[in-house]
């Protein structure tokens, strides 16, 4: 198995090639020097000095003002992973929890943070391991760090709390002391500092804006051959595609989606076919404006996610070469509050877009049958599917609302002001599911309608597609329980590359 050495920089790509080929992971010798360099110098500092130093030596938000006695360092970081551990609502998918281990080594790497270098090698054996603690939705404000999330990531470090156990092919939680026995791991003890640098921190946030951005990437991408193939299964012109038009508005985005659409179309026998009609709907004709402008916000987002990743987020924080140690907000979750937001705003226009175009294709126009169905009446053919994307699009725009200009107090006031981005992570997360789910529903029908086009055919490109496609989900000719058909479809692009 390959090893991928954690050091300056993770990039998405490395991501995501981590992940994909099951990569284990290390430190780097200069990120060990750095640890253990931060770690001798907090130590000398104690040992040096009785000053009171937030987290440290005194309590933990409103308790700022309590003095903790050298005797109780150990035990108050201890108690703080415990006390803090308060999640609850539904567990996070293990892919997130996994990219969670993955950004809090990365950033106690750097070297300002001041844990053991123990500590980090333990996080390392449970990502390498695959011993994914059990993590939960709710409980993070998004401010002073994903407390109560990453309280239970790091409490299987103290031989406590839970994790994920593979049995019989079904996973179930199971007390991590369980776990850290059958892999001859014993329990971390904790010193002075490593509880608060443990649960200070956004990757909780950061966790989930990785994989939707990965996700929205990919989804944007099959996004441009589904729409294509609705292009050809309504009959439409290609002149909204054609380069003049972009170049003098040139977004990237939307230059970028027209020579998409462009390319996908290439040599269709469809497309070549002279139009009757002057102008088709929005749902078509603005593909590239609308597509391109969400594939901007997904690029904006994955700048400032990939400068997240990349951040030292704990708090206080320690600089060995400058003898400082610094109280700030650096836990605060704005940026990644904002930004998830708006990628959820970006995903949920893609998905209002495709549901426009599914009923544009069932509507009985341009040749097609009503409901794309033969002996429409006695069958109804695809006319609930449209329903189903109505509805999902509709609850999207819900989770559209924003997290992020939201704020209660907490703590008696000493976390005055926090950013809720926690609750914008797992919302985006849901609107990205949500628009697979279109897009399948799109793919259903766009291929069915394709099939009363016939004999005449579209790119060879999305025919490839199509044949593809029918090895899972066959032309629909009578009525029959649709909802397995969308369930296979949405199979379908889990399983799919980018390109067919």
């Amino acid at each position: 198995m390959s090893i991928y050495e954690i050091h300056h920089q993770l990039s998405f790509h490395d991501i995501e090639h981590i992940i994909k080929e099951k990569k284990s992971i290390r430190l780097s010798q200069d990120s060990i020097h750095r640890i253990n360099a931060c770690r001798n110098y907090l130590d000398d500092k104690l040992a040096k000095n009785q000053e009171p130093i937030y987290g440290i030596n005194t309590g933990f938000g409103a308790l700022h003002h309590t003095k903790i006695g050298n005797n109780d360092l150990e035990l108050l970081q201890k108690n703080l992973l415990l006390s803090h551990a308060c999640g609850t609502g539904d567990t996070v998918p293990r892919e997130v929890v996994k990219l969670m281990l993955l950004l809090k080594i990365q950033s106690l790497a750097y070297g300002h943070s001041a844990v053991q270098l123990q500590t980090v090698e333990r996080l390392i054996d449970f990502f390498n391991l695959d011993i994914l603690p059990v993590v939960y939705e709710q409980g993070s404000l998004g401010a002073s760090g994903d407390l109560a999330p990453l309280a239970h990531l790091c409490l299987p470090l103290l031989g406590a709390g839970e994790v994920w156990d593979e049995q019989q092919g079904e996973w179930k939680k199971v007390a991590a002391e369980i776990l850290l026995k059958r892999h001859q791991l014993s329990p971390v003890a904790l010193k002075s500092k490593e509880g608060l640098a443990l649960i200070n921190g956004t990757q909780f946030m950061s966790a989930f804006a990785v994989w939707c951005v990965m996700r929205a990437n990919k989804l944007a991408t099959f996004a441009d051959k589904i729409a294509a193939l609705s292009v050809d299964a309504f009959d439409c012109r290609l002149d909204p595609f054609h380069p003049a038009l972009h170049l003098i508005r040139h977004h990237k985005g939307q230059v970028h989606t027209a020579q998409e659409i462009l390319a996908c179309l290439q040599d269709s026998e469809i497309a070549a076919t002279e139009k009757t009609q002057v102008q088709d709907p929005y749902a078509f004709r603005c593909i590239p404006q609308v597509h391109g402008a969400s594939k901007d916000t997904i690029a904006f987002a994955q700048q400032v996610v990939h400068t997240e990743i990349n951040s030292v987020t704990d708090n206080p924080n320690v600089f060995p070469e400058h003898d400082l140690i610094l109280s700030g907000g650096n836990f605060h979750g704005q940026p990644l509050a904002l930004i998830l937001d708006y990628l959820a705003i970006a995903c949920a226009e893609l998905g209002s877009i495709s549901e426009r175009r599914t009923y544009q294709l069932i509507s009985g126009q341009r040749g097609l049958p009503p409901f794309l169905v033969s002996n429409p009446g006695l069958n109804s053919g695809l006319m609930i599917p449209q329903y189903t994307a109505a509805s999902i699009v509709s609850q999207n725009k819900q989770f559209c609302t924003p997290a992020s200009v939201d704020s209660i107090v907490s703590s008696n006031g000493q976390e005055d002001h926090v950013s809720m981005g926690a609750n914008a992570a797992t919302k985006c997360y849901k609107v990205i599911n949500n628009l697979q789910r279109i897009l399948a529903i799109e793919l259903l029908n766009a291929s069915q309608a394709l099939e009363f086009r016939r004999p005449k055919k579209t790119s060879p490109h999305l025919e490839k597609l199509i044949a593809n496609y029918r090895e899972k989900v066959p032309f629909i000719t009578d009525d029959r329980a649709l909802y397995m058909d969308i369930e296979q479809s949405v199979e379908f692009l889990n399983r799919c590359s980018v390109i067919w």
